[in-house]
């Protein structure tokens, strides 16, 4: 036996490989598998230019076994095993990849399947155990030896017996403690749970011996255990093979497979990606909203692979929050891993797969919208409220992309329309996209803002959502076209000609300035409306603040009580005026202070917003009535 010291820097890099580098204890796993599934490929790549050699699938496999009663987990697999220098090279020397090395050598292309990068995921595995054993049979070799290790104080390299080519890690667990579990990683079923998490799409079989139940030969209800050996990940990712080779249920097993959602998904995409990065890619756009969607839980993200090992589950880089309702996964060879792989640097890669994922995403969405506009609406109905604040953040930068995918409620057509729809129907004279705010349809529908601008035939939008307004604030206009409340304080909209919109005197703007001082600071001022019909009050308001947004402004939590400048429009065609005319000329303060103050609250509720003193109303109402 020849026992070796690891060097000093190895040293240090093994105390933090164990300790720091990986998040996750479970990974071990995962950088083992992939070690072996290398050592395969390395047999396969020989055999392509070696004709003394012959490569049937069949023959390769990977197989883990644990023994619970002596804490020991097996990894054993065919691959092309290592002589004596390669394990001195490759695990002897901490950070040293014979993957990567191999692959220069061959002068294998990018692409290949050698995972093998960094020549650290073996020592991940002293996250979990006191002593790994290697035993390996290099092809071509007569030898086989036996490398172990209890950590930073070195390892031996012995020959040993071995009839077959590969190689067997052996992992002595270590004992539980208060903090760690280390017995799962010797149940069945996690062992299991954590291969098809992270390497169900290794190209080789991974073997488990499982145990399974059967009823028992002439014995009614009893079941006896039996062993039977069993592949337990997939091997061939759907995302490799060709799209006319799957059907509509493939996608829609593989996403129920994957719990990316409970639903059946209004959309699926895959992406084959070649050129300056290459990737392949199946995205999801569900049906319904998860129930922790507008939470501070929720993680948007796609599953990364690399090679077709699980890399990242929920890769927020590849997703703008606007999208963040996407589900599905990326699988590229190109990205450049950092030494766990659990973590992406960010490169220009990533930001190329991105942008590509962002553009198809409009795509799709914009197609579904034309082709099958029913789908997009009942999509719409879950993820419209995200595209909005989509336009809103980021200070509207975002418009480009999301403003042909918004839709709202038409006055006209009674149902959701786009903007490009609203913009087609417009008459020549209209200058603005008029929209008016509330909780309901229902209450914008009585609104009395909305008079005049129906009167003229012209389309209103519904916005019942609290972010609508803030959303267009940001968008600012479309297509060259202004977006307008009919609660502005200048509606843009021409007297017809003998439309009588109320005479004004002298004496009425002194009225008008009498009840603004009553008012005090309530209102910015007091005057006559042009756009009231049939209503005798309204409010209206001018500046950037509107009043549905001071309502959404005033129900956050810190609100900085930010207040819009309103307007008391008074109609002066309604009946209402005449009694406020009648009180202002007989000198009835009190009469004119009652029917101001009445007035300002009843425009206050039609608005939805809070009377500031509810008792003085219902009083005053009294007053009126007795």
């Amino acid at each position: 036996m020849e026992k070796k010291e690891f060097k000093a820097e190895s040293k240090r890099l093994l105390d933090l490989m164990i300790n720091s580098i990986y998040t996750h204890k479970e990974i071990f796993i995962r950088e083992l598998i992939s070690n072996a599934s290398d050592a395969i490929d390395k047999i396969y790549y020989k055999a392509l230019t070696d004709t003394t050699l012959k490569f049937n699938k069949e023959d390769y496999y990977i197989k883990i076994t644990p023994d619970k009663e002596n804490r020991i987990l097996k990894i054993f697999d065919t691959g092309i095993g290592m002589t004596k220098e390669e394990l001195e090279e490759n695990i002897g020397v901490i950070a040293k990849s014979g993957s990567f090395d191999f692959k220069k050598m061959n002068q294998l292309k990018d692409g290949y399947d050698i995972i093998g990068q960094f020549g650290v995921g073996f020592y991940s595995a002293f996250m979990v155990a006191d002593t790994i054993t290697v035993i390996t049979k290099a092809l071509g070799s007569d030898d086989s030896y036996k490398w172990e290790s209890k950590g930073a104080d070195g390892y031996t390299i012995e020959k040993c017996d071995k009839d077959s080519i590969g190689t067997e890690i052996i992992l002595k667990l270590k004992e539980n403690t208060d903090d760690e579990n280390y017995d799962e990683y010797l149940e069945e079923y996690k062992l299991k749970e954590i291969v098809k998490k992270y390497s169900d799409f290794v190209r080789y079989p991974i073997k488990m011996d499982l145990t399974k139940h059967k009823p028992k030969e002439d014995s009614e209800g009893e079941y006896e255990e039996y062993i039977e050996e069993e592949t337990v990940n997939s091997m061939i990712p759907i995302w490799r093979k060709n799209k006319n080779e799957l059907t509509k249920e493939d996608y829609e097993n593989f996403y129920k497979e994957k719990h990316y959602g409970f639903d059946k998904p209004v959309k699926y995409v895959h992406i084959k990606a070649e050129g300056m990065v290459r990737y392949n890619s199946i995205l999801y756009i569900p049906e319904n909203i998860p129930f922790d969607y507008y939470t501070k839980e929720y993680e948007k993200g796609l599953e990364l692979y690399s090679n077709g090992v699980l890399i990242m589950d929920k890769c927020s880089e590849l997703l703008p929050d606007y999208f963040s309702f996407v589900k599905g996964m990326v699988d590229s060879e190109d990205l450049s891993l950092n030494i766990s792989r659990e973590m992406l640097q960010h490169d220009r890669q990533l930001k190329l797969i991105a942008k590509n994922i962002k553009n198809k995403m409009k795509s799709e969405l914009l197609g579904l919208l034309k082709n099958e506009r029913e789908k997009y609406e009942k999509f719409y109905e879950s993820f419209g409220r995200q595209l909005k604040y989509g336009v809103y953040s980021d200070f509207g930068n975002n418009k480009d992309v999301l403003q042909d995918l918004l839709m709202f409620y038409s006055s006209k057509e009674k149902k959701l329309v786009t903007l490009d729809e609203y913009i087609s129907r417009m008459p020549e004279e209209q200058k603005y996209i008029y929209y008016a705010t509330g909780d309901s349809i229902d209450r914008i529908e009585k609104l009395p803002q909305t008079e005049v601008v129906l009167d003229r035939g012209y389309e209103i939008l519904y916005f019942t959502d609290d972010v609508d307004e803030f959303a267009i604030k940001m968008l600012m206009k479309y297509k060259d076209k202004e977006f307008k409340s009919v609660s502005s304080g200048d509606l843009g909209i021409e007297s017809k000609e003998n439309e009588d919109v109320g005479s004004v005197e002298e004496e009425d703007n002194k009225l008008f300035e009498n009840m603004k001082t009553i008012l005090s600071d309530k209102v910015k001022d007091v005057k006559a409306s042009k756009r009231l019909k049939n209503h005798p009050v309204c409010l209206a308001n001018e500046g950037d603040v509107s009043i549905e947004m001071e309502k959404v402004l005033s129900a956050m939590p810190n609100n900085q009580n930010v207040k819009a400048d309103k307007i008391l429009e008074i109609n002066v065609n309604h009946d209402i005026f005449k009694s406020l005319k009648d009180a202002y000329e007989k000198d009835d303060k009190d009469k004119l202070d009652l029917y101001t103050n009445l007035l300002y609250n009843q425009a206050l509720l039609i608005e939805g917003l809070p009377i500031d003193d509810p008792v003085e109303f219902t009083n005053n109402m009294c007053k009126v009535m007795i």
